[in-house]
């Protein structure tokens, strides 16, 4: 998948960042801190005492968030959180706070939007989106426009139907199948076909049902999520003070390496931070807006102002508990489980068109750490961290790297038999020169500490685990499964909303065949965190770009929506219908 990571690294340039803060500073303050709003207006009306059974629509208010929320707290929130903290420190949680922030606004505006421009000829079924936008304000401009309309809402559309593959899909599957492997080692197969299933019996069902499955899912898997970190939160609670003054401070100031981490810049710690967050609450995305807009309700802003609660949960709670989980737990930056009993040297490959080293040992189970022996399983990976001389990572501001290895099948002469300690294989080191600032002379093992690699929602699963043994293995686990199936469901309507604007309802069926297809793919096919992430950035950053502009251009549409619901509601001219 190298071929992607050219598209990539344009569609997540710095000018995607300074346009999407942008536009949620200029919506925070046109809008006079929509937020607040939000949090008081927003959360009555989901308890439904401005319901109308009457209106336009398919779903409560309560159901169309609950359906978005299960499209947005998912993976995101344990696997997609661990990668940021990861990769990029405690200080990428910091500007996950940001765009969580300043994505409650940039909600509510795309939201209103779609609202006021949905597709309401079967009021059973509404269609609402960013392609909806367009179509009707640009398309109704008439003339040349209607061709153009209808080609930016189609582009918009494919956007929508890759990121519904990658990060709706694909990085779910992916993280489930994982880390049920690492824990219980089920086959992937058997995760992935076992998810398609569960999935396509609800997904055949329409919005009607995801969104009776959501109302009842979402609430208690966040529950007890949530639940479950505040115990190992309040175990650790002298910790979290310095924590949240570490995440401040690394958000502005590079991060020294320390045990597994292997240290970060502030610029890397600001683009994990905003990319995973962005990941994980969609604010800009342009996919909620497409489940808000089968809420029941005449009133577009009102649902808007509902949507402003997202990132709130999503960002502000969530994904805050799940990362001072991994912070106060040491496992961002934990140590070594033991050293490495047998030699490992580095070898240059002259044959390489990028300067590479290939790793030279004779590594087996029997040589790792034996405090660890009974859980090295096959397929399971580990690291050591080396020094490379002569050159600087541009992104993490220093000249560390892992070395990773991974316990593969025993060799035939072995006969197979899993009791056989199994064979390590070890990855080469390639130094991008489009990565790196000098030219590297050598590499040498900074120690010989191994370290057990956990990535994604595993990461998570073992900061539980470090608490209270056995809690990630079940727990966790059990709440990658919910939260996956969620998103998994809800993000196969948002595809499926695009396949009708394209192509109509007939395309429906054979895209949620693909879809479920697309779900076992995921589970065997996706080999690393990397390729796992080119795959997620790419849908989202195509999808980005795609509504942005929409956003932009057309949000002072729903400035004006959102100015008049407001003087409405100080002047009390909405009646209560349930109390």
């Amino acid at each position: 998948m190298e071929f992607l990571e050219p598209i990539v690294n344009v569609l997540w340039g710095h000018a995607t960042f300074v346009i999407l803060l942008g536009a949620g500073v200029l919506f925070t303050v046109w809008t006079r801190m929509i937020q607040f709003t939000a949090m008081t207006h927003g959360v009555q009306v989901v308890r439904g005492i401005y319901d109308d059974p009457d209106d336009p629509g398919a779903i409560s208010h309560f159901q169309a968030l609950s359906a978005a929320l299960s499209a947005t707290v998912g993976l995101g929130n344990i696997g997609g959180v661990a990668l940021a903290i990861g990769a990029g420190g405690p200080g990428a949680l910091f500007w996950m706070w940001i765009v969580g922030v300043f994505g409650m606004a940039l909600k509510t505006i795309e939201i209103t939007l779609a609202m006021m421009y949905r597709n309401t000829d079967d009021p059973e079924n509404p269609h609402g989106g960013a392609m909806w936008v367009v179509d009707k304000v640009v398309g109704g401009w008439g003339g040349m426009w209607r061709p153009i309309a209808r080609a930016i809402g189609v582009f918009f559309c494919v956007t929508l139907i890759i990121s519904t593959f990658t990060g709706g899909n694909m990085f779910q599957s992916w993280n489930v199948a994982t880390l049920t492997e690492e824990y219980f080692q089920i086959p992937r197969l058997a995760s992935g076909v076992l998810m398609a299933v569960i999935v396509g019996l609800v997904i055949i069902g329409g919005i009607k049902r995801i969104g009776q499955v959501a109302a009842k899912l979402v609430p208690s898997m966040c529950l007890m999520y949530i639940v479950a970190a505040l115990t190992i939160l309040a175990f650790n609670a002298a910790e979290i003070p310095s924590m949240l003054v570490l995440i401040i401070k690394s958000a502005f100031a590079p991060t020294e390496a320390a045990g597994a981490f292997i240290g970060g810049s502030v610029g890397f710690a600001f683009s994990q931070g905003m990319r995973r967050a962005l990941f994980s609450n969609e604010a800009g995305q342009g996919s909620a807006p497409i489940a808000h807009a089968a809420a029941k309700t005449s009133e577009p802003a009102r649902e808007g102002i509902v949507g402003g609660i997202g990132p709130f949960v999503d960002t502000l709670c969530i994904c805050t508990i799940t990362a001072l989980v991994i912070l106060s737990t040491g496992t961002w930056n934990r140590d070594a489980v033991g050293p490495l009993e047998s030699d490992l040297t580095f070898e240059r490959d002259a044959t390489a068109e990028e300067p590479t080293w290939t790793v030279q040992s004779s590594t087996d189970v029997t040589h790792l750490p034996k405090s660890e022996s009974t859980r090295w399983n096959l397929g399971a990976d580990i690291f050591l961290i080396a020094r490379v001389h002569g050159a600087t990572q541009k992104t993490h501001g220093g000249n560390l790297v892992k070395v990773v290895g991974h316990i593969i099948k025993p060799p035939d002469n072995h006969g197979g038999d899993a009791e056989v300690p199994g064979v390590v294989e070890w990855d080469p080191l390639s130094i991008d020169a489009a990565s790196w600032i000098g030219t590297p002379e050598n590499i040498e093992l900074v120690s010989r500490g191994v370290h057990k690699s956990y990535d994604g929602a595993r990461l998570t699963g073992h900061a539980f685990d470090r608490q209270f043994p056995g809690l990630g293995k079940w727990l966790v686990t059990f709440a990658a499964w919910l939260f996956a199936i969620s998103t998994i469901i809800s993000w196969s309507y948002y595809g499926e909303q695009g396949m009708v604007y394209m192509s109509g309802r007939a395309s429906v069926l054979p895209y949620k065949f693909i879809y479920l297809a697309g779900t076992v793919y995921a589970a065997v096919g996706i080999e690393d965190t990397g390729q796992m992430e080119l795959l997620i950035d790419l849908g989202m950053g195509a999808m980005l770009w795609s509504n942005i502009p929409i956003v932009v251009l057309l949000g002072f549409l729903a400035v004006r929506c959102l100015s008049d619901y407001q003087r409405k509601l100080a002047a009390g001219e909405f009646p209560v219908h349930r109390g």
